[in-house]
């Protein structure tokens, strides 16, 4: 355990930074979420598995890799699709090179959802993040956030 006494505290722009971040981890996914669940049956989190199995070679990926893509531990992976295998949107096959692991691999139906939500998806994150962001160095601010995620 750290010892508080030779810890610097945070200055007061590292404290509004450290508050701003907590509040957008929190806040961002409820409200792409809530947008994408009024015009159709998937989450943010949903349509992001799709993304990332559309993305994949063969549109298939271990579940603990895209687990780590997602941000999501390997229960909470294997909830998400799950519920995406409820729809038929994914499946699930054993890996032929790992008899142990298994992999999310995308549907047709899941190709079709993916289409049909990725419009909704770019008008959420665009009102709710980019819309925001004017003057700002987009890629820049992506590096960071990328070295921050690299926990």
């Amino acid at each position: 355990m750290a010892d508080v006494t030779t810890i610097k505290p945070l200055n007061r722009d590292e404290e509004a930074f450290l508050r701003a971040l907590g509040r957008v981890i929190t806040l961002l996914p409820r409200v792409v979420d809530g947008d994408m669940l009024e015009e159709h049956p998937i989450s943010g989190t949903e349509y992001m598995v799709l993304v990332h199995l559309s993305e994949a070679p063969d549109n298939r990926m271990r579940m603990s890799e895209l687990a780590g893509m997602c941000g999501l531990s390997l229960s909470g992976m294997t909830r998400v699709v799950n519920r995406l295998e409820a729809q038929s949107l994914v499946t699930r096959e054993k890996s032929p090179d790992d008899g142990r692991a298994w992999l999310a691999v995308l549907t047709s139906a899941g190709w079709t959802q993916l289409k049909q939500a990725w419009p909704t998806n770019l008008a959420s994150v665009r009102r709710h993040v980019f819309s925001r962001l004017g003057g700002c160095d987009i890629a820049a601010a992506a590096k960071v956030l990328e070295r921050i995620a690299s926990v």
